[in-house]
């Protein structure tokens, strides 16, 4: 019948519209309406079908509190160790993680590495065009070698009392500046290098043959992936509390992989722009960590002794004296039990009073029960 009336009340509308100055706009709005309609009904059917479930699941509880009490879950409490985390953010940092420029100006000539490679200290892994470096070494030489032919003659005729000492000793100073020079244009040459300073792995080579260099840009970078580590900057507020020793769990959400380690170094300097202070600790030597990669680290700065009692935090309540409490299932009865509690992380309790191992907890249904109501309850 609604169908029929819902179906006139449209057929009536649209004849209506249709003697209208504006029939196109007013065919859309129609139709705009009845998809509104649609949704609405859409909507009512899924409330609906909430209302029935939530009904059904009243009637089962109410006949379970009719036949034997109101009906809860229950944890037989086990003493255990309590462990209270402190959960910060960091990244993979490397030791050794170096990027290298040319010392000089120049046009790279030759790279003699790719990425991937293997490298060791001292290796060179790219050169710079150094021609007229070698061009006035060639002639210094020259150069060297004469002066070396004068202070040696210029010697022995000293040794013969023959000549004046300044004689010997202008061939000396001659011959000395001309090693330094040679030494000096040495040096150049080395400078013209890229030389690895560490045993590592080749991770960017940037630059390419005929490239323009300078000091302080970076041309190829080597790191050593044997001694990664995370790093973290922490509040000071935790400087007390986070030791070198504490376990640490780190998890890497772009690998969805998590270590349990050690706090290997604790800064024990504040950071006088950010008030923090740096946390690090050592990985393995696993392929998949990579530096600056995100990590999660959770830092252990409180542990309890193996006789603690742990719950859930959810159980916990107050009353109106904002006494801390849970309800304990004492048989077939509810026992409201004063508690004290200690630290708290992700959803477990440290109690320091009132529970021991073998107490019987409501866990569920805790917020529809007084004491001394009669439960009915599943271990």
């Amino acid at each position: 019948m609604k169908k029929v009336i819902l179906l006139f009340s449209v057929i009536s509308i649209l004849s209506a519209c249709s003697s209208g100055p504006d029939k196109t706009t007013k065919e859309l709005e129609i139709q705009k309406r009845v998809a509104e309609l649609g949704e609405l009904r859409k909507s009512e059917a899924e409330i609906k079908a909430k209302i029935s479930a939530l009904e059904a699941e009243i009637q089962l509880f109410s006949a379970d509190s009719v036949k034997s009490g109101i009906a809860v879950a229950v944890l037989t409490l086990k003493a255990g160790v309590f462990k209270n985390y402190i959960d910060v953010q960091g990244h993979v940092d490397a030791d050794q993680n170096v990027a290298l420029s040319s010392e000089m100006p120049g046009t790279i000539t030759k790279i003699n590495v790719k990425t991937g490679d293997e490298v060791s200290v001292g290796q060179v892994l790219a050169e710079t065009d150094a021609r007229a470096i070698n061009q006035q070494i060639s002639d210094l030489q020259t150069n060297a070698d004469l002066v070396n032919q004068i202070y040696e003659k210029q010697k022995n005729l000293w040794e013969q009392k023959i000549g004046t000492e300044v004689q010997f000793l202008q061939a000396k100073t001659n011959k000395e500046s001309m090693e330094k020079k040679l030494t000096a244009m040495q040096e150049q040459i080395r400078m013209s290098k890229i030389i690895s300073p560490i045993n590592g792995t080749v991770d960017a080579v940037d630059v390419k043959i005929g490239q323009a260099v300078a000091p302080g840009i970076p041309a190829i970078r080597v790191i050593n992936f044997s001694n990664l580590k995370v790093k973290s900057d922490i509040a000071e507020s935790y400087a007390s509390k986070i030791k070198k020793g504490n376990e640490v769990i780190i998890h890497f959400p772009d690998t969805q992989d998590s270590v349990v380690a050690k706090v290997d170094f604790v800064s024990r300097a504040i950071n006088n722009s950010s008030r923090t202070f740096t946390v690090e600790v050592l990985l393995d030597n696993k392929t998949e960590y990579h530096p600056n990669m995100v990590a999660r680290l959770s830092i252990n700065d409180y542990q309890s002794a193996e006789t603690a009692i742990n719950i859930p935090v959810r159980a916990i309540q107050k009353d109106e004296n904002n006494l801390e409490f849970v309800y304990l299932a004492n048989g077939n009865s509810a026992k409201k039990q004063l508690i004290k509690v200690g630290k708290t992380y992700n959803g477990k309790a440290e109690i320091t009073e009132g529970l021991k191992a073998g107490d019987v907890l409501v866990t569920l249904g805790y917020d529809i029960i007084n004491d001394g109501d009669a439960i009915v309850y599943k271990k």
